[in-house]
């Protein structure tokens, strides 16, 4: 074990040993250096989930000697920054709109890449936080299944904060059910078999519900750095 490796917090492989291996753990490294990240990688991680296009970008640059790393988007992506996140990232978790998306798809088309992204819906008003909501979704449908060069295979979602923990149960339990209905539907390309949802604070209760993605930061790392 190296000196980066040993200064991860004790609860860091208590967490990671205990999720199911039907869930993928994307390590949340937003702001953290990147010797925090290559400690991750030292003790097995390969999902690691930024919100900053050009943070990230840095941050793959200085680890570049680490070739089997999955890059995750998680945080807003602004139009203007598509091509960008195409480029950099394997997932996008925060497609919130079908404007980004079309966006996003252009700018596959054009890369030659073909970029596996969650559609991020909002269950429930939350004016901080984007996202689509399940009415807009369901009338756009046909446009994102024609988007040919995204595959658009997850929702996103992330209840408001402050929520009392049986309306978390069941914003997540109908995340479940909305992926469900989608797949019911019968479209070409899209299919939903990603559930991007649970954080340090509802992780566990977001894998009852049928997450295969969590992102943890908090709970693995501990408090992270102010935004630079």
């Amino acid at each position: 074990m190296t000196a980066a490796t040993s200064a991860l917090p004790e609860q860091f492989d208590v967490i990671r040993q205990a999720l199911p291996p039907t869930v993928t753990l994307v390590a949340v490294t937003k702001f953290l250096p990147v010797e925090t990240i290559r400690a991750a990688y030292e003790r097995g991680i390969r999902h690691f989930g930024e919100s900053r296009v050009q943070e990230a970008i840095a941050k793959q640059a200085d680890l570049a000697d680490l070739p089997d790393i999955t890059w995750h988007l998680i945080g807003h992506l602004q139009t203007n920054k598509a091509r960008k996140a195409v480029e950099h990232f394997d997932w996008i978790h925060s497609v919130d709109s079908l404007k980004l998306a079309e966006r996003l798809d252009q700018a596959a088309q054009e890369l030659g890449k073909t970029p596996q992204c969650c559609l991020q819906v909002k269950l429930v008003p939350d004016p901080p936080k984007y996202g689509i909501d399940v009415a807009e979704l369901e009338a756009a449908l046909p446009q994102f299944d024609q988007l040919a060069h995204l595959k658009i295979c997850g929702l996103m979602t992330i209840p408001p904060q402050d929520v009392i923990a049986d309306t978390v149960q069941g914003l997540f339990t109908e995340a479940k059910s909305l992926a469900d209905a989608i797949n019911q539907k019968g479209l070409s390309r899209l299919h939903i078999d990603q559930l991007s949802m649970g954080m340090s604070g509802d992780y566990q209760v977001a894998i009852a519900c049928g997450a295969t993605m969590v992102r943890l930061g908090t709970v693995l790392f501990g408090p992270r750095p102010q935004s630079p």
